[in-house]
């Protein structure tokens, strides 16, 4: 590849996802889409027109040996992105995969072993850690200003119709969905959690069941969890809240507090050890309006900012902002907390 040679996209996936990697591949300076596979034939060549006649591919494993094809963004069921990675892996691609990373352990386990032994680069989506607001909570958090953590929550309070999953026979399954309300629409959630405190879960106890929905999976669960450094947390997680909420998350220590309505932060306020009263709180638009907080303020934050993270991190040899290893942090306490919900006991990570 030339010195100034962009670096070609291959889109595996032609569904709602696959119109966010292709805002993000046209607007990254360093990066071209060349190429999209779909299944369905007529699906694949209208996305293949409307982004400029690239070519179109029926299957995966075509595309990935298209020697134009440097990336791949994995946008299929999740349940099909440890073959979409391997494959590309094995084809020397690097590869952007949407959430969740996939949907066992196994599975996760066998494409960041494939993308290591093959020396490509794996990535995950998980934009919400792009926030300007989100790196701010991220690094007061890390600074100690709420003090000693006690508590961190994530509130997934979603509404998704029967309408919703009936219009795809993979929703709402456990071989192709991986999941219900966590491990779909929650997964943003707690990975944002998790991320933000910077810390590791030890043990965690919970229930999941579908209530409301007519799926194979959970529309509700509940997680109560105990983290290494020895605060504990909660997880709600549903998608049969009607009308549905966004998504929340609070953390509490003993001198502060910080809550989040999706990325955006609705409370920052710290307190004194004496008193308890809120020493120093700011309104909402003062918090977003405090400054460059990280280098996501470069760049517009999401799809985009991952997409020209990784085509960067291709360029310059090094790893992506979400490697495959953190991606799959979120996904691992979802496994756990259906485990728990299935067996009725407590699950301790270490050695799970």
């Amino acid at each position: 590849m030339a010195k100034n040679s962009k670096l070609g996209w291959g889109i595996i996936g032609a569904g709602m996802i696959a119109g966010h990697f292709r805002s993000g591949i046209e607007a990254c300076p360093d990066a071209e889409l060349v190429a999209v596979c779909n299944y369905n034939e007529d699906k694949g060549r209208k996305f293949a027109a409307e982004s400029g006649g690239i070519r179109y591919y029926k299957n995966y494993q075509d595309l990935v040996a298209d020697p134009n094809v440097h990336i791949a963004g994995i946008c299929t069921p999740s349940g099909m992105h440890a073959d979409n990675v391997i494959a590309a892996a094995r084809a020397g691609v690097h590869s952007l995969c949407e959430k969740p990373l996939d949907v066992t352990r196994e599975k996760m386990n066998r494409m960041i072993d494939a993308c290591r032994d093959a020396g490509v680069k794996l990535g995950g989506i998980f934009q919400s850690r792009t926030s300007d607001e989100a790196i701010k909570v991220r690094n007061a958090i890390r600074n100690g200003e709420l003090g000693k953590l006690v508590l961190a929550d994530a509130l997934m309070k979603n509404y998704r119709s029967q309408a919703y999953y009936n219009s795809a026979g993979w929703r709402g399954t456990w071989k192709d969905d991986g999941g219900g309300a966590l491990m779909n629409q929650g997964v943003h959630g707690v990975d944002l959690l998790l991320w933000l405190i910077d810390d590791d879960v030890e043990s965690v106890f919970a229930r999941a069941e579908h209530k409301v929905r007519d799926i194979e999976v959970e529309d509700t669960a509940v997680a109560t969890i105990k983290y290494r450094s020895g605060a504990f947390g909660t997880l709600i997680g549903t998608t049969s809240c009607n009308p549905g909420e966004a998504s929340r998350i609070e953390l509490h220590g003993n001198s502060g507090t910080i809550t989040m309505s999706g990325t955006r932060i609705t409370r920052w306020a710290t307190t004194t050890e004496e008193d308890g009263r809120a020493a120093d709180a700011f309104p909402p638009r003062q918090i977003a309006a405090a400054g460059n907080v990280g280098a996501a303020s470069a760049v517009a934050p999401g799809h985009g900012f991952l997409v020209n993270d990784i085509t960067r991190a291709v360029l310059e040899d090094r790893e992506p902002c979400i490697p495959g290893e953190s991606a799959r942090k979120s996904v691992d306490l979802i496994l756990a907390i259906y485990e728990s919900a299935r067996t009725g006991r407590e699950i301790v990570m270490d050695g799970w």
